[in-house]
């Protein structure tokens, strides 16, 4: 997993409450256990006028252009400014597969369905919560500007805006750490691979049969 230390990206504003993870990726798409492809079917229901099927020609396929991220100014977003309980709804991992196949590194919202949030952390995603008068600011001000950027630097918990804003934020420990240094299920039980190797060692010598080749 590719770790996160700090990142700067154009903001996206996704004026919407409650969305579920059934919205950023219905369930015909999720046919593959790949963690790549999933992003072109993204917000799907909303990106497109027609009715999305797999396999389908996308080249093909009329945009939806009053859809925030068909919008010119937002087509380059990484970071992406969401309402309350982002993310609800079943728990498929497919959902953020496809925000990072997209290009989401970073999301942003006053609050994320935990199933959601820890799927994020699996996948290299930073999904920090601020509060809701500090989010309605947010959105105001990349309303207003086009172009709106922010760097966030998660080392240091703080996120700068491209207009001089300063946001601190909280994460939990583990959270943080598992993203600074890009560690996922597999990779925090790799960082004990020594004391798994010494304890196959001594299981072998105490237990040689257990170890036996089967013919």
């Amino acid at each position: 997993m590719q770790p996160f230390t700090t990142h700067n990206g154009i903001v996206a504003p996704f004026d919407r409450a409650n969305v579920d993870t059934d919205l950023i990726i219905p369930k015909q798409f999720l046919k593959s256990v790949k963690r790549s492809g999933f992003g072109v079917n993204l917000f799907d229901q909303l990106r497109y006028l027609d009715e999305g099927k797999a396999d389908m020609d996308y080249s093909r396929r009329p945009l939806n252009d009053d859809f925030v991220l068909n919008k010119e100014r937002y087509r380059q977003a990484s970071i992406l400014l969401a309402r309350e309980n982002f993310g609800c709804g079943s728990s498929r991992e497919h959902a953020v597969w496809a925000l990072s196949d997209y290009g989401f590194r970073v999301l942003i919202a006053p609050s994320f369905a935990d199933i959601f949030a820890g799927n994020c952390l699996k996948n290299g995603i930073l999904a920090l919560t601020l509060p809701a008068e500090t989010i309605e600011e947010l959105f105001q001000r990349v309303w207003d500007q086009p172009g709106y950027s922010l760097e966030v630097d998660l080392a240091h918990q703080r996120c700068v805006t491209c207009d001089g804003l300063n946001l601190f934020f909280d994460i939990d420990p583990y959270r943080k750490n598992c993203l600074l240094k890009g560690l996922d299920d597999i990779g925090l039980t790799l960082e004990k691979r020594p004391l798994i190797d010494a304890y196959e060692k001594r299981e072998k010598e105490r237990h040689p049969w257990l170890f036996a080749d089967i013919a």
